[in-house]
């Protein structure tokens, strides 16, 4: 996964959570900016619910109860998932070590 990906993947995900909080806030009246730490551990909660999916699709397709589009097609959505955190988390740390040879 290239940064231009994992950028739109981040855009993505804040305007879900934008989304998220404002009909989560509509009684508030003023919603807030989402939280990058809670945007990024549910990014990691549904990377492992797809990769959970993605393996229970597997067994089952093993022992044919289901179809083998079916399980490829989860494993494919696990490993998008998988790439973009990895994405993400490589971002997170190029910048952290972009401030980190920051004169001070």
């Amino acid at each position: 996964m290239d940064p231009l990906s994992a950028a739109r993947a981040y855009g993505a995900a804040v305007k879900q959570a934008q989304n998220a909080a404002k009909e989560s806030s509509n009684d508030a009246g003023a919603t807030s900016a989402p939280d990058f730490g809670k945007m990024l551990q549910g990014a990691l909660e549904h990377t492992m619910k797809a990769t959970q999916g993605a393996e229970n699709m597997m067994v089952q397709q093993s022992q044919g109860k289901a179809e083998l589009i079916d399980a490829v097609t989860a494993v494919s959505s696990a490993e998008t998932s998988l790439q973009t955190v990895i994405a993400i988390r490589d971002q997170v740390i190029n910048a952290y070590q972009e401030i980190m040879r920051m004169p001070i």
